[in-house]
């Protein structure tokens, strides 16, 4: 398994991990129409909607780790 990481690019985590859809829907993250998604890691993401990005990189990791 590969762990998410708060540097990884938001594209790069969703293609590797589709199953993270459901966290940045939870956090109100609709990353994959955003034009930054393309460039933007998870943390500059996270900032950018006030959202902590250590609870939603766990969060993330989780279902991961559930999904394997």
């Amino acid at each position: 398994m590969s762990e998410i990481t708060k540097d990884m690019g938001i594209m790069d985590i969703v293609t590797q991990h589709p199953e993270t859809l459901e966290v940045f829907a939870r956090y109100g993250m609709g990353c994959i129409g955003c034009a930054a998604a393309r460039f933007e890691n998870l943390e500059a993401g996270a900032k950018v909607h006030g959202i902590d990005v250590d609870e939603m990189v766990s969060a993330m990791n989780e279902i991961i780790e559930k999904n394997n």
